[in-house]
């Protein structure tokens, strides 16, 4: 009697695992035309990825919304060098001028509110791709405290400061060559009312771009 009832919850567990993964479905959002100019390539970065590796989809739970669209963004650089914070949500993802900001030098972060808390299940992040060069430190998280300065309420779902340069702790996620195509990344589920997004320059310069950022979720 006791094997049949094992039995039974293997062929259970096995049945929720199968409807769990027939319930998700791949993210996919508007590609913007692709305006690359010239064949600079990117500075050796240890941790970078190769160039010839392509995103695996990100699967999510169905009926997810980019909450992210024309909400507030606050930053660590208060003056951007060029354009306004409002362009990171706004919907506009083509690298042309007037569609990116740019933040100083060093370690820089944007931050959107999401209003109130949610579940993230994916963030979709374009830097500046117009010309080939990859985002020094990028590192994505969520959290229901607005500074992000009590840990225990911080969640980070990508980090690829491998030496902690930036001072966050060493993340084993890869530096990667920007294109129109963006950089999905797994939000795990993660509760938070908001999203910080970091960056310490570029292979090409010391400054600090964003064009767009989605953020899925419910």
């Amino acid at each position: 009697m006791i094997k049949t009832k094992s039995i039974i919850a293997t062929i259970s567990l096995a049945a929720a695992v199968s409807l769990c993964a027939e319930d998700k479905v791949a993210l996919t959002t508007e590609i913007p035309e692709a305006m690359f100019e010239g064949t600079k390539v990117p500075l050796k970065l240890a941790n970078l990825e190769p160039v010839e590796v392509k995103q695996k989809p990100l699967m999510v739970p169905k009926g997810l919304t980019n909450l992210a669209l024309e909400k507030e963004i606050t930053a660590s650089d208060d003056l951007p060098v060029i354009g306004d914070l409002e362009y990171v949500t706004d919907g506009d993802k083509d690298a042309a001028d007037g569609s990116y900001v740019e933040l100083g030098p060093q370690v820089q972060w944007v931050q959107i509110d999401l209003e109130k808390e949610s579940e993230v299940h994916g963030i979709w992040l374009w830097h500046f791709h117009k010309t080939a060069r990859a985002y020094i430190d990028v590192i994505a998280q969520v959290s229901n405290d607005e500074t992000f300065t009590d840990s225990a309420k911080i969640t980070t779902v990508y980090n690829a400061d491998h030496d902690n340069s930036s001072g966050m702790g060493k993340g084993t996620d890869k530096a990667y060559v920007e294109t129109n195509k963006g950089r999905v990344i797994d939000g795990k589920g993660a509760k938070g009312r908001y999203v910080r997004l970091y960056s310490n320059g570029n292979s090409s310069n010391e400054m600090n771009h964003y064009i767009e950022v989605e953020v899925w979720g419910k």
